[in-house]
């Protein structure tokens, strides 16, 4: 089944968000009160799986060690909290795994619940939403600055959208062994990682300037790190500053010379090692983004996936938005996708309880349904590839890789032949929910190829688990003889599906 669905969040469940970031692992557990998430517990260890991540994409035996171990602990302290209650996500050095899959099915096995891999731009959502909520209420832009082990995310938005986002392939782990190799910190190399991680954000700078905002923040541990050393050095009262930064650079020039472990006042142990790629490419944000004092909130992603897990359960699921405006962006034939839509429900009504579909199963089919015919803005030939094309490499805020993976799989196997590779390629919790969907779409597509509102027929359908029974009035099915033989060829494409189709008449 899908790993995120529809469940009612009652006063006084609990709820919990892990985060497996690319520098630390976190897990935070919430009860719900009064539509709120109160936080009850907290664990965090630092795995620095961005420092196990190998050149040619696999995570050295060690780091993948620690990762584990890290997530089994996590396991044992969610026992007990109902599973759609719980919401993982994996970010930048899973996403950049040659083999993300297979870290995930022991790290799965470990933590006793499907994890996700969430896009630059989800991951920056998620941080957005967590900081707007811990952030004073108001109607002005903000920037929230987040960096991670691995990547930077940089979000500009307002209430708790974001209306620009950003994702830097730069994070404190990532640019501290690029620029610091040993921890030796020279002016030299400094100016090197301020020259360099600046042309990367020169990309995004003038849009973000010229957005505006009235407040900025940083959401990490690197700006609570930076902050806790800039209040101990007494540099600023109120934020972080320009100048503030610049007396934590040279601190750092001075110390690092000959590569020892920097020993700053308020700067924790765990934190020092990877401090001053941190502190670069604040330094270089200002610069680019000319902020002039920075703030900090003490709530970021994991918090962000507490309120997105209440929201979902309360209907204001951003998923739903996602594909609402897919299917408006590429110009797809609404009253044909309601028709299908309407179609395949009544089907799938029918066939929950034999193939133990629930509601999450018949979100799928309904957002499916909406998006089939995306690729027909590309072209008619193979529009179900050009569609599944799309909806992989989107930015779907709400969808995490997989469930975009999923989304794609059944479009692409929603006309002619589909591939055994297509849906073998799906997370193993995936695939009967797939086969599944993609029958019933298949057959509500085959049913409305008149592309007209016209009334059908009942049409009653049952299944066991390797048959689907299909049964049709015999006067209406003679008057429709395009049907009956688009029927008759469906066989072949659902046996690879693992269906035998049966059509009966009465």
């Amino acid at each position: 089944m899908a790993s995120s669905g529809k469940s009612q969040i009652n006063d006084g469940e609990f709820i919990a968000a892990v985060d497996l970031g690319s520098n630390s692992f976190h897990m935070v557990v919430a009860r719900y009160e009064h539509g709120e998430p109160r936080v009850v517990d907290r664990l965090r260890d630092s795995v620095r799986m961005a420092v196990g991540l190998r050149p040619d994409g696999t995570l050295d035996a060690a780091h993948r060690a620690a990762a584990l171990g890290s997530l089994a602990r996590f396991g044992q302290r969610l026992a007990g909290i109902p599973a759609l209650h719980i919401r993982a996500v994996a970010t930048n050095t899973v996403r950049r795994l040659a083999s993300p899959h297979a870290f995930l099915s022991a790290a799965e096995a470990a933590l006793g619940h499907p994890v996700e891999i969430v896009s630059g731009r989800e991951e920056g959502r998620l941080i957005f939403l967590g900081a707007a909520h811990d952030l004073p209420a108001s109607r002005d832009h903000r920037l929230v600055i987040d960096i991670g082990g691995g990547s930077t995310e940089f979000i500009i938005g307002r209430g708790t959208s974001p209306l620009l986002t950003e994702s830097v392939q730069v994070g404190c782990i990532a640019s501290t062994l690029r620029f610091f190799p040993g921890g030796k910190i020279t002016r030299k190399r400094w100016q090197k990682a301020r020259r360099e991680i600046g042309v990367l954000l020169q990309q995004f700078s003038e849009d973000y300037r010229e957005a505006g905002w009235a407040d900025a923040y940083g959401s990490s541990g690197t700006a609570k790190a930076i902050g806790s050393v800039v209040r101990a050095m007494k540099l600023s009262d109120n934020g972080i500053t320009p100048d503030a930064l610049a007396a934590v650079r040279e601190a750092l020039i001075e110390q690092g010379a000959n590569g020892a472990p920097l020993k700053l006042p308020g700067l924790a142990e765990d934190r020092a090692e990877v401090f001053a790629g941190g502190v670069a490419i604040f330094e270089a944000a200002f610069e680019a983004l000319g902020i002039e004092r920075l703030g900090v909130s003490e709530s970021s992603m994991r918090e962000g996936v507490l309120w997105d897990l209440i929201g979902r359960s309360a209907g204001t699921d951003p998923r739903m938005a996602s594909i609402d405006s897919l299917a408006a962006r590429y110009g797809v034939d609404r009253a044909q996708a309601r028709r299908v839509e309407t179609t395949a429900l009544s089907l799938f009504d029918q066939l929950a309880k034999v193939w133990k579909l629930d509601d999450d199963g018949r979100e799928w089919l309904s957002w499916a349904a909406r998006v089939h015919e995306l690729g027909l803005a590309i072209a008619h030939s193979q529009h179900q590839r050009h569609g599944a094309y799309i909806l992989r490499h989107a930015d779907m805020a709400g969808f995490s890789r997989q469930e975009q993976q999923l989304l794609a799989a059944i479009v692409e196997s929603h006309r002619r032949k589909p591939e055994k590779s297509v849906m073998s390629a799906l997370p193993a919790r995936y695939r009967a929910l797939a086969r599944h969907i993609t029958a019933i779409l298949r057959l509500a597509v085959l049913f409305r190829r008149a592309r007209r509102a016209e009334s059908l027929p009942r049409i009653r359908v049952n299944a066991t688990r390797q048959r689907l029974r299909i049964t049709l009035p015999a006067d209406w099915l003679d008057q429709h003889p395009l049907t009956e033989a688009d029927l008759e060829q469906e066989r072949e494409p659902l046996a690879e599906l693992g269906l035998e189709l049966e059509i009966v008449t009465e």
